[in-house]
């Protein structure tokens, strides 16, 4: 035979596979009427797994059987989609714990931020809320949690991301921790001065404070100069201490934003390397509540410890035709060797291929949980 009469036979045999796929798909569609009909969950795992195990033994190779596996799981991954599909428009995929508002309620509110007077976080938090608040600050990123799951606040400011230093990691595991709730975002970008003394000149500092992450961002510049290099909490406690001892041999690396705080001079401005550094703060409430208009939702989930499981949830996001913008994974504490996904997608949580997506991923994933739609 030349190529074009095997390419034919190929032709042959690809058009039966779509035509037995569609009348498999026509049956999927009853049984998601019985499911639906008798309130049966889609995803029965149980099921499957014989299933794979049956047409696996039809094969005569281990080539065909492994080649097989991995065909039914996508077969039986688009039924299940098909099914969600299905349960949205009979109207039994049930309501997400979460309302609806038209806007935040944000004035007057009591926001909390980590770190002192003069942080970024609390530049942040004047961006977004303006000067209409009542805000308190606290020492560790735990507290500002802790003060809105106890209701001792109703917003904090968080940093979570940092476009050269990456993720603040600590943060996505309370989001999972605490019972509260992503319905903001704030970028600021990150441009640390040299603050000394009102009357000071660069060429008396002879000492430097300032968090570690800063100092080292700085580097460059630093290594111009013969200063001695002192890590601090962060660097608003940094300008707080230059401030109070009122030493002109002193500095710290802090934001102008500080300097203002605490009546300090800019001795020099965009000490940091990167021009284009930028922190991604999120607003936190405990309130299960999203705005009409958001557009990006933030999840996370765990996964079995097996091939293919997270090729298998990120199919909820392609088959639904959601954009996912980041991906990140946090070890599990206690199981070695075992991953919680954190993803960010565009959507919203009244549209009905986001509520599709979320379903089977609750289904078929381990403890997901939405952390917020902004």
């Amino acid at each position: 035979m030349d190529l074009l009469e095997l390419r034919g036979q190929l032709d042959t045999i690809d058009a039966e596979i779509v035509k037995l796929y569609e009348e498999r798909m026509e049956i999927c569609a009853k049984v998601a009427e019985y499911k639906i009909g008798v309130g049966k969950k889609v995803f029965d795992k149980v099921r499957e797994q014989e299933k794979l195990t049956k047409v696996k033994s039809l094969t005569h190779n281990e080539f065909n059987s492994h080649g097989i596996e991995e065909l039914f799981e996508q077969i039986m991954s688009m039924s299940r989609k098909l099914q969600y599909q299905l349960l949205e428009a009979s109207g039994s995929q049930g309501r997400l714990p979460f309302i609806g508002v038209e806007e935040l309620p944000v004035k007057k509110a009591r926001v909390v931020f980590q770190g002192a007077d003069g942080a970024y976080s609390q530049a942040a938090m004047m961006q977004y809320f303006g000067d209409q608040i009542a805000s308190i600050h606290v020492d560790t990123f735990r507290d500002a949690m802790s003060a809105i799951d106890e209701g001792s606040a109703d917003f904090a400011v968080l940093p979570i991301e940092n476009s050269t230093a990456g993720i603040v990691s600590e943060i996505y595991d309370l989001l999972v921790e605490f019972e509260n709730y992503i319905v903001g975002e704030q970028i600021i970008k990150i441009e640390h001065c040299l603050l000394g003394v009102p009357g000071a000149d660069i060429s008396d500092i002879k000492t430097v404070y300032s968090h570690p992450q800063s100092l080292m961002q700085s580097a460059k510049y630093l290594s111009d100069h013969d200063w001695r290099q002192i890590s601090m909490q962060n660097n608003a406690f940094a300008a707080k201490k230059v401030a109070e001892e009122k030493d002109i041999t002193q500095a710290a690396i802090a934001s102008e934003h500080a300097a203002k705080i605490y009546g300090l001079e800019v001795l020099k401005k965009g000490v940091n390397q990167s021009g284009s550094n930028s922190t991604r703060f999120i607003i936190v409430t405990n309130q299960k509540i999203f705005k009409k208009d958001a557009g990006k939702i933030s999840i996370c989930f765990e996964l079995p410890h097996e091939s293919g499981s997270l090729y298998h949830m990120l199919s909820h996001f392609i088959y639904n035709n959601l954009s996912l913008t980041k991906i990140e994974s946090r070890p599990i504490e206690d199981r070695n060797w075992e991953y919680r996904f954190f993803i960010d997608f565009e959507g919203n949580l009244s549209d009905s291929a986001v509520k599709n997506a979320l379903r089977g991923l609750r289904e078929e994933a381990r403890n997901m949980k939405i952390l917020g739609n902004y």
